[in-house]
């Protein structure tokens, strides 16, 4: 039962003064429908004293050359729109104590003039300039705040907070002011109601500060410790309870699911690595021998296999099927597209070939599953699939239809993980009696997001490439060069070279200025390549039109393929070792990196070259660009120049991923979106991650020590977990 404290958070916003009824619907709209919803809406920002300065001191700054950013707290004494030819100007005039400072619009001009009204205070912020004597600050961030507020604020040295206020509010008039007042009342009115979320020994033991201070002070800071102390509280705990959903579904899986304890029956492992024509790494051993722990137990395997692209990962993957077929079971392969299903399919049936003529043991079968399969031969396969005729089983989503009955499935191998929801991954588990699920990704994952939304599996890296392999050449330059790159894939022809020439874009565009593949194919057929053979790919064709034309690159019937990023996964050429990326500007970091991954498979010196537009990135050296230490806005202003200038520094994909978190924020860049992982509102992923180490052991201690939290102390936990998090709790059923 909720206690009365509890009931009275639960009414209705209505309530509170200066909202009502009408104003509570736009309220619902942003999804705040009680007072504890109000309380905790958190200002985006605070106004600090210490960041304001006064008009003179501005003046001064700006007198000396002063490059960063500046607050003033002042009041509209005068403004006036001009004509400058067809545009249109806002010339806005405040004063404070000291001075004067004059604000300029060139757009939105008609909005702006409405905003700014005589006798008006405003906190303005942006970049201090001097133009004839004058102080300026071109298109300010603002906020609007009463006399009384500015009083306050400058003889007390109070913190005032600016709250985000979407259309909804807006619509009814509420503004900054109001907003501040609504949110004012329903604090001082209601948070003593509260009641604590975390165990005290909890709070105790991380030094976090109570529940109704942390809130007091994330809306009104009594000090910037106290404020940073809020944060870090929301922040625990936010972690904490979305840790502690992994830590059970990561102990569910272990304790409730019986898993298929396997063993090494004959030789047929030890033979199998006999046939390849190449030794495998330490890496790839090491990583073996876990797998093959994992599979020998009988608890299920749930594993991460993560290596970069070209290090050998599907050869690790077919080694633990080949344990699961060595003890009668079935194994299946799920790949990201048909064309590498299809190239999968391939490769393994010409290993079980020649392991067959190794191998007095039975024939091992490879059956491959596409959606667009003629309705006799899905049939076919299908019988195969339920009668156990087939041992391997290749394919892409078509796997996990309904239609599809596996005999005995035993191991599950997932390529290319963050390409697959989590419901994919359930419906495909439920294939079997809790098969072994061996999940590969070429994307390497940072270490923070590993923490966090792939906590319940267990990691496995391959770190070492192949012994024969030389460092890819990556080298930036721009539109201009073109001409001397085409003349050096000519040269490299004669050398047996074969070339990826990558566009993003199928057919011109008249949106996007992008070169188009389809285009610049005809083009160069003509013109600047007219002496070699030229294909084409593109995510148009078919999946079957797309083998065709791979296997014919493959067979060198052409020197060179022009391709959109349908290449992007998995194919391998051996003497495919130039790729030359058009407008690379236009690509994400990781998309690059696995387009780099396509060349570079041989013992020849593999080549990567980037072309674009931006001319800052093409001149700038990787090396000034001190990529570790760049701040959020120089990240910003030079981000193309980042993510282009990262790869021709790094090779490493871990290092390589970092940076990307890092420019794209944790959104959905491994796909944390369709994981079912709650979407975090406290916590950065990226500066945050010792808070996450710490809240992640305190629940993972707690888990192992109280699964199903029975006991007294975890009782709030558990009461909290399921008000808060229930519709999160399906999650940690799914492995």
């Amino acid at each position: 039962m909720k206690s009365d404290k509890e009931n009275i958070l639960e009414s209705s916003v209505q309530y509170i003064k200066s909202v009502g009824p009408k104003r509570a619907e736009s309220f619902s709209k942003i999804g705040i429908n009680t007072i504890r919803d109000l309380i905790f809406y958190f200002p985006s920002r605070h106004l600090d004293r210490t960041t304001v300065l006064t008009a003179a001191k501005a003046y001064g700054y700006a007198m000396n050359g002063y490059d960063g950013e500046a607050t003033i707290i002042a009041k509209v004494v005068d403004k006036e729109k001009r004509n400058l030819g067809r545009k249109e100007i806002l010339k806005v005039q405040f004063r404070d104590s000291s001075g004067f400072i004059e604000c300029v619009w060139f757009q939105g001009v008609k909005y702006f003039h409405s905003v700014f009204n005589e006798g008006d205070y405003f906190a303005i912020s942006g970049k201090p300039e001097i133009n004839y004597n004058k102080l300026q600050i071109v298109h300010p961030d603002f906020d609007k705040i009463t006399e009384e507020e500015t009083q306050s604020f400058l003889n007390t040295g109070k913190i005032i907070p600016f709250y985000r206020i979407p259309k909804e509010l807006k619509q009814k008039n509420i503004g900054d002011l109001s907003l501040r007042r609504i949110i004012n009342t329903a604090v001082e009115s209601y948070v003593d109601n509260l009641e604590e979320t975390l165990p005290q020994e909890i709070i105790a033991q991380h030094k976090l500060i109570d529940l109704i201070t942390a809130v007091k002070n994330y809306h009104y800071p009594q000090s910037k410790e106290l404020f940073e102390q809020a944060k870090r509280r929301f922040k625990f705990e936010e972690m904490f309870y979305l840790e502690l959903l992994v830590a059970i579904k990561k102990n569910n899986y272990q304790t409730k699911l019986i898993g298929n304890k396997m063993e090494i029956k004959t030789n047929l492992v030890s033979v199998f690595i006999k046939t390849l024509p190449f030794e495998l790494t330490h890496s790839q051993l090491n990583v073996l021998s876990e797998i093959k722990k994992d599979m020998l137990s009988e608890k299920p395997m749930n594993r991460l296999l993560q290596g970069d692209v070209g290090s050998g990962k599907t050869i690790v993957a077919l080694i633990s099927m080949l344990i699961a077929i060595d003890n009668g079971f079935q194994a299946a392969l799920m790949a990201p597209t048909e064309i590498l299903a299809d190239q999968h399919a391939k490769n393994i049936s010409a290993m079980m070939s020649k392991l067959a003529l190794s191998h007095k043991g039975k024939e091992i079968k490879v059956s491959l599953l596409l959606g667009g399969q003629k309705k006799s031969v899905r049939n076919q396969k299908l019988s195969d699939i339920e009668l156990q005729e087939a041992d391997i089983i290749i394919g892409t989503h078509a796997i996990f239809e309904e239609q599809v009955k596996f005999n005995n499935l035993g191991l599950i191998v997932i390529d290319e993980q963050h390409r697959f929801g989590v419901k994919q991954r359930a419906l495909l588990q439920s294939k079997g009696t809790t098969p072994d699920v061996l999940v590969m990704s070429a994307t390497p994952i940072p270490r923070t997001l590993s923490m966090t939304i792939y906590g319940d599996l267990d990691f496995s890296v391959i770190n070492e490439m192949p012994k024969n392999r030389i460092p890819i050449k990556t080298v930036l330059r721009g539109e201009k060069k073109l001409p001397e790159i085409y003349n050096f894939i000519i040269d490299k022809a004669k050398e047996g070279y074969q070339t990826f020439l990558v566009y993003p874009l199928v057919e011109d565009s008249e949106k996007l200025d992008l070169k188009a593949a389809i285009t610049f194919y005809e083009d160069l057929k003509e013109n600047h390549l007219k002496n070699l053979k030229l294909g084409l790919i593109h995510g148009r064709m078919s999946w079957q039109e797309k083998e065709e034309v791979m296997l014919m690159f493959k067979d060198k019937l052409f020197d060179v393929l022009v391709s959109t990023t349908v290449i992007e996964v998995g194919i391998d050429i051996p003497d495919a070792n130039i790729i030359l990326i058009n407008d690379a500007h236009r690509f994400g970091l990781s998309q690059l990196h696995q387009l780099r991954g396509r060349v570079g498979r041989s013992n020849k010196q593999a080549y990567c070259i980037l072309i674009t537009k931006d001319e800052i990135a093409a001149k700038q050296n990787a090396n000034e660009l001190e990529l570790d230490y760049l701040s959020s806005v120089q990240l910003e202003k030079y981000k193309s120049s980042v993510r282009l200038q990262s790869m021709v520094k790094y090779l490493d994909g871990f290092k390589i991923a970092e940076i990307d978190l890092k420019l794209r924020g944790p959104g959905d860049i491994f796909g944390t979106k369709q994981s079912g992982f709650p979407e975090l509102k406290y916590t950065n992923i990226i500066e945050d991650t010792e808070l996450i180490l710490e809240a992640k052991q305190s629940a993972f201690k707690l888990i192992e020590n109280d699964p199903k939290l029975e006991n007294n102390f975890s009782a709030l936990i558990r009461k909290n977990l399921i008000k808060h998090y229930s519709e999160n709790l399906s999650y940690a059923k799914i492995a």
